[in-house]
């Protein structure tokens, strides 16, 4: 199947919007003609990570909507049901950073699976602790 008409599907929290996410997701957008992302739900952050996100779902899901490389957006309620939102939204290719590879081989019976370099030296949790602790 050639990268024009390949459907791509990624998920995350996205809080605190950074140069890494927008480097993952053009990469991800570069690899299919369609981005669909999944964004983690507070509640479902909570469960993950024992925090909530610094900023609400609704303001997550408005930023990534305005990512040129995004071409649809969802609420990932569970991880659970990432088989089901897979097949939901067509995808062909499941990306991800590479801090979860093999995690999702699982899915290579209804899609390709890819696991993306994370941009090195930044991430949500590193920005969260510069502004508790200004170099």
């Amino acid at each position: 199947m050639s990268t024009q008409e390949r459907r791509v599907i990624t998920f995350g929290t996205y809080d605190l919007f950074h140069v890494g996410h927008v480097r993952i997701l053009a990469r991800a957008k570069a690899l299919g003609s369609h981005l669909t992302v999944g964004v983690s739900s507070d509640e479902l952050n909570f469960s993950k990570k024992g925090f909530l996100p610094s900023f609400p779902l609704n303001d997550r899901l408005e930023i990534l909507r305005s990512c040129l490389y995004v071409d649809d957006v969802f609420t990932e309620e569970s991880l659970d049901l990432k088989r089901d939102y897979i097949l939901r939204y067509k995808a062909d290719l499941l990306v991800m950073g590479d801090d979860w590879a093999g995690k999702f081989d699982e899915f290579s019976d209804i899609c390709e699976v890819h696991y993306l370099p994370r941009t090195e030296n930044i991430s949500s949790t590193l920005i969260k602790e510069r502004v508790k602790f200004p170099l």
